[in-house]
């Protein structure tokens, strides 16, 4: 069963592709990778045990579903919002909830801000990232986008109303060892399944469609009735 909408994602709610090159892939996937490497020193040191929960899988939908579906995904990709406030509530309700569909998040972050906000998300409990990333997609033009304010401090607002501390925020976004984790799996997953562009849905044959899918689309790629 999906998770449903908290209070809190309340809360934060009243406050076709993006497209990239695979070189310009490769810098945005590496950007941070030599000042993560210089920190590396001073940054506190991460266990393999920490890092295992927090790059643990991140689904929706039962284990057992007939169709397993895999959304790379960016938090600042506006098709990846539409997607996200125009399609998945009715694949919830038709295909999720009845146990035919089971879907993958894989982080694919574009730049810094959607890097950041991936990272959060994944230090709250699992049950609670779904609903999260879903409330970030409907308000991202007032956080990702907020240019008369501090993206990093509403993005701290948002994750404190999730029941994700200020302390443990900072710690998060900071965690180098981290960072540097999820980019990498990053560049390798673009090479595996040849992502170019967000949303990117990946089907466990190989098969690939991209693009913010009407349900009707996303039925009919991933073999469903």
């Amino acid at each position: 069963m999906a998770a449903k909408p908290r209070y809190w994602v309340k809360k934060i709610l009243t406050r076709n592709t993006m497209s990239i090159t695979r070189r310009s892939f490769c810098t945005a996937a590496l950007f941070s990778l030599p000042l993560i490497q210089a920190a590396r020193a001073e940054a506190p040191a991460t266990s393999g045990g920490d890092l295992s929960s927090f790059l643990s899988e991140r689904s929706i939908g039962k284990a057992d579903a007939k169709v397993t579906v895999m959304e790379f995904f960016s938090l600042t990709c506006t098709h990846c919002a539409a997607f996200s406030q125009n399609t998945l509530p009715e694949l919830i309700k038709k295909q999720i909830d009845t146990g035919h569909l089971r879907i993958v998040f894989r982080d694919f972050p574009l730049d810094q801000v959607a890097l950041s906000a991936a990272m959060v998300a994944r230090a709250l409990p699992p049950e609670r990232y779904e609903p999260f990333i879903s409330a970030l997609f409907a308000s991202q033009d007032r956080w990702a986008f907020n240019r008369d304010g501090n993206v990093t401090e509403s993005l701290a607002q948002m994750a404190l109303l999730a029941g994700l501390s200020r302390a443990k925020f900072d710690a998060v976004i900071n965690n180098e060892a981290l960072k540097r984790a999820m980019l990498e799996r990053q560049q390798q997953e673009s090479i595996k399944y040849n992502i170019n562009s967000t949303p990117t849905f990946a089907l466990t044959n190989g098969k690939t469609q991209s693009g913010a899918l009407s349900y009707s689309d996303f039925v009919s790629f991933a073999g469903l009735s």
